[in-house]
């Protein structure tokens, strides 16, 4: 690794905005910035519902970064920050792999600088300033909280609990309507004027409480005060990286912060970012939720695919064996993707994350099936070659970003929030229709009354277009069930959960945590 002070150095930017936390990581103090360049293009990469084949998002998106930068493009990777659920459960940490990583891959991966601290506190100091409104006195006849708490670690035994004041519920810091607020927030009066919106209850007359109404919004801006600053770190081969934020895709909208990718944006000539989960999740949500905030538009979108999770949801019953009838089946799922792609008007490229005992029969075929489609396919061996592995994507993304795209919205009006849900059921995942649950409908009017018009963050299982994890492929004929409908106001959205998500999650029967070593010299090593 580099000095975090060449990697800034590289940004062009003067030094009064650089914050080092040691030698190889740092903050940027950019509030104050103000570009005087014309914007650099945004590259989004996307993916398949994932798989346990694994499909590579992040090693794709670094590896890209730094085949633009060896084709001299100046470029920046903005990527979102890991939560400790995750890395210490099923899925691990959110650096890369192989020769495609950011570094410092474990610091980033642990606490980082301090973000998802600083918004656990600032939650939870709101949880415990509401208990105690209540405790002295109750002036505002708090009668029903909805405010949870939270915490950065998978348990399932904090999914419900009970006080002496009330009963209460668990969010992993990534669901926390602060980590999405942080993220898509553009400046600090936004950050302020956000949390003040932010629904803490009703009172006994069923009217809302807002966090404004507790006069306790400088202490949780306070709380984050150094949070709110980008995270500067370096891709292996020296590439700047703002890791910054981290809000879940399936339960959140799942990306990077305003703020990072409008500072990038403002400082390179591109800049790639990642959207979480699979395009039907994580890209529908940039688009209609990110891209408002961030006044750009997507040049390209880069839909990451491997031969192991096209065969699997392919239906294939060993995906790591050749299987040219699963392979085939499995094409049918990409091309559900593509034409979500398609209609929002957007340039893509499949790019297929090559992996070292890929079958080159396999490979062709996607090739030839890419090209009697007409669409446009990539190899991206970043993750065996590096750099030098993604230099022909990189070639291709340029080629698709000086063409112009026909970004068409979803939607621009808020006030029918059932056809906005409907919508997104229907033309994205392919459902036949939506069904609310009785509560989801008592929620739905509660909206309505109280005329929270806002786009919609549909939370479902992230492995299907369904609500049903085990439908992989390209389901039909299933409805989607809306649970409830929970007001996110301070981000701006209403959370639409479907039947069986959750918001904090559980560990594994194994948990990555269990993979933790002491060697002979007292490092701590994953086995």
């Amino acid at each position: 690794m580099q000095n975090i002070s060449v990697i800034y150095n590289k940004l062009g930017l003067s030094q009064e905005y650089f914050i080092p936390y040691g030698k190889f990581k740092a903050k940027i103090d950019c509030l104050e910035y103000k570009g005087n360049r014309t914007p650099g293009k945004l590259i989004l990469v996307t993916a398949l519902n994932p798989t346990p084949a694994g499909e590579g998002k992040t090693t794709v998106s670094i590896g890209l970064a730094e085949g633009l930068d060896m084709l001299e493009k100046k470029t920046i990777v903005t990527l979102r920050e890991p939560s400790l659920g995750p890395v210490f459960g099923l899925k691990g940490g959110a650096t890369g792999g192989g020769k495609s990583q950011i570094e410092p891959s474990q610091d980033i991966d642990l606490h980082f600088n301090g973000d998802f601290h600083a918004i656990t506190s600032a939650h939870n100091l709101l949880s415990s300033l509401i208990d105690n409104h209540i405790y002295h006195g109750n002036a505002l006849n708090i009668d029903r909280v909805v405010w949870p708490r939270t915490i950065d670690i998978s348990d399932r035994s904090l999914r419900r609990i009970q006080t002496k004041i009330r009963k209460d519920r668990f969010v992993i810091t990534a669901a926390s309507e602060i980590m999405a607020v942080l993220a898509l927030c553009r400046d600090k009066k936004d950050l302020i004027e956000r949390i003040d919106k932010i629904l803490i209850g009703y009172d006994n007359l069923k009217n809302p409480i807002y966090v404004k109404q507790l006069n306790c919004t400088p202490a949780l801006v306070l709380l984050l005060k150094d949070a709110i600053f980008p995270n500067l770190v370096q891709t292996l081969n020296g590439v700047p990286a703002f890791i910054h934020a981290g809000p879940f895709a399936n339960i959140a909208h799942g990306c990077s912060s305003v703020i990072s990718t409008k500072l990038a944006l403002d400082l390179a000539d591109y800049v790639v970012t990642e959207a979480g989960f699979g395009a039907d999740l994580g890209m529908e949500k940039f688009l209609n939720l990110k891209l408002p905030n961030l006044d750009h538009k997507v040049n390209v979108v880069v839909l990451v695919v491997t031969l192991r999770a096209i065969k699997s949801h392919g239906k294939s019953k060993d995906f790591s064996k050749k299987d040219r009838k699963a392979l085939i089946e499995g094409f049918k799922h990409i091309e559900k993707h593509v034409n979500n792609i398609k209609n929002f008007g957007l340039n893509f490229v499949i790019a297929l994350n090559v992996h070292k005992n890929d079958d080159q029969e396999e490979i062709a075929l996607l090739h030839d099936w890419a090209k009697t489609h007409g669409f446009n396919f990539e190899l991206s061996k970043s993750y065996l070659l590096g750099a030098e592995g993604s230099i022909k994507l990189a070639k291709k993304v340029i080629q698709l970003s000086n063409k112009e795209s026909n970004f068409k919205k979803m939607y621009t009006d808020y006030k029918d929030i059932y056809k906005n849900i409907e919508n997104i059921a229907r033309s994205i995942y392919g459902a036949e229709g939506i069904y609310l649950s009785d509560r989801a409908k008592k929620q739905l009017n509660i909206c309505v009354s109280n005329k929270w018009f806002l786009p919609v963050c549909i939370a479902k299982t992230p492995f299907s277009f369904s609500g049903d994890k085990n439908l992989i492929g390209v389901p039909t004929e299933f409805t989607l069930f809306i649970d409830s409908i929970i007001p996110s106001l301070g981000a701006g959205f209403l959370v639409v959960k479907t039947k069986g998500i959750n918001t904090m999650p559980g560990l594994n029967s194994y948990p990555r945590a269990l993979d933790y070593k002491i060697d002979k010299n007292l490092e701590i090593i994953r086995s």
